[in-house]
């Protein structure tokens, strides 16, 4: 069998397509050592809920790496991946890793978001940003920058089992 090209039509996936589900799978691969780091064992189910609004936050963080970072105590980020879909800059001290992705648009959070979900783990959320770190640090960083604390549920035999 033969492929015949219909004149007028191409198949091909427009680049920016290409370079978004690109940047969200090299985000969601970067994201799996500290998932795998900061996922272990069981958690009680008081942990498992969803956490909205900033209650001492007087403004929503903007979607910048380093105004991100110092927010969370990080001086200088180091800028891992800096592309037209996404922005992720790290941060190490000595209490933990910290990983935070900026996108221009919401469209593209939401496309990280879901190839990231394969990976599990939590992640604090806001607009245009997302911040990965270890569980426990993230409602402190919550209450600094605004957002929703989110567990993206993984696949695999270790993945999150689904509150129900």
């Amino acid at each position: 069998m033969s492929f015949q090209a219909t004149p007028g039509r191409t198949d091909r996936i427009p680049s920016t397509v290409r370079l978004a589900r690109g940047a969200a799978l090299i985000g969601g691969f970067a994201l799996l050592p500290l998932a795998t780091a900061c996922s272990g064992g069981e958690e009680d189910e008081s942990r498992k809920t969803s956490v909205t609004a900033a209650p001492r936050a007087g403004v929503v963080a903007p979607a910048k790496v380093e105004v991100i970072a110092a927010l969370i105590g990080c001086a200088k980020p180091r800028i891992r991946v800096d592309a037209e879909e996404l922005r992720q800059g790290v941060c190490h001290t000595k209490e933990a890793d910290r990983v935070i992705t900026t996108f221009p648009a919401e469209k593209y959070k939401l496309a990280w978001l879901d190839a990231a979900s394969g990976y599990g783990g939590r992640h604090l959320v806001g607009t245009r940003w997302v911040v990965s770190a270890k569980p426990e640090l993230l409602k402190d960083f919550r209450d600094k920058l605004g957002g929703d604390i989110q567990q993206l549920r993984g696949f695999g035999p270790t993945a999150a089992p689904s509150a129900s």
